[in-house]
């Protein structure tokens, strides 16, 4: 004690947290616990509404039986439903279309596995595409930044996009970064990930005893950024050009442009202010 971290519905405020609290400060005041706050750090979870929109309740006949679902669609789209269906602190309905989603994410990895699988000694000598490269190491950074914040359905959108892209692409994938994708997915799907990771490795080793990848910072850049295009230090114009484009070269294409030439006409550069990857700003007389 005291508690790192506790996660609790609001409806349990007086049970668990007014009582708790109490018996804490007055300990604290007696001499006998050296902190007068019994959690560090608390969230409430929203409630899941049935799909009617009102609370589940037996009375009503709304109840959504998990195991069912369970049933139906396998405990890891259901787990990943769950998560994905909002943000984890706010009130929201039971959609029973929106599992579906879920499941077919799953299966869209399961059929990038079974590409993987027949690419047998390609998989480690194949060229890797640096654009899926990058949103790679840039989904592993939101997952990891989101699971932080418990931001879990962000961190498995940000997922899906990455399997989205990775089946629009023609470039074969490297069982490596497969590995990485799949110790991401395990905290959400830890059923399937598992499966796919003992197929992979062919070990008794359990992949929550993976180590948790690290992004390379120098990959998650984008090539490609907004310039803002002052006159005088007022906006008139946003273009986009090459990450790390000198002042000569952003000079060049942003003269070219006719709605900067409008603003220009007429007039005379005296200065040029240039921020790398920033602003280019104009200075007339």
């Amino acid at each position: 004690l005291p508690v790192d971290f506790y996660v609790g519905g609001a409806e349990h405020a007086v049970l668990h947290l007014l009582y708790a609290r109490f018996w804490t400060k007055f300990l604290y005041d007696q001499g006998i616990l050296p902190f007068d706050e019994p959690f560090l750090k608390l969230r409430n979870q929203g409630l899941i509404l049935a799909p009617d929109g009102q609370k589940m309740s037996k009375s009503k006949g709304n109840v959504i039986n998990p195991d069912d679902l369970v049933r139906e669609y396998g405990a890891d789209a259901f787990r990943l439903y769950e998560m994905f269906m909002g943000p984890f602190d706010q009130l929201i309905a039971w959609d029973p279309k929106g599992i579906l989603g879920t499941k077919r994410f799953l299966q869209r990895v399961w059929q990038i596995f079974q590409k993987l699988k027949t690419q047998n000694s390609k998989l480690k000598t194949t060229t890797q595409n640096p654009k899926l490269e990058r949103k790679l190491h840039q989904t592993i950074k939101k997952v990891t930044e989101d699971i932080e914040a418990m931001k879990f359905n962000t961190a498995i959108a940000s997922m899906m996009e990455y399997i989205n892209e990775l089946q629009n692409s023609n470039c074969k994938l490297q069982i490596e970064d497969f590995k990485k994708f799949l110790i991401i997915l395990a905290p959400f799907a830890p059923h399937f990930a598992e499966e796919l990771y003992h197929q992979i490795e062919k070990t008794d080793k359990s992949i929550f005893e993976e180590k948790w990848p690290e992004y390379d910072k120098t990959l998650i850049e984008e090539e490609i950024i907004t310039l803002i295009v002052q006159i005088n230090g007022k906006v008139r114009d946003q273009i986009q050009v090459k990450k790390g484009i000198s002042e000569e070269e952003a000079k060049e294409i942003v003269l070219q442009s006719e709605k900067i030439q409008r603003w220009l006409k007429g007039k005379a550069i005296k200065k040029v202010i240039f921020v790398k990857d920033k602003l280019i700003n104009f200075v007339t007389r």
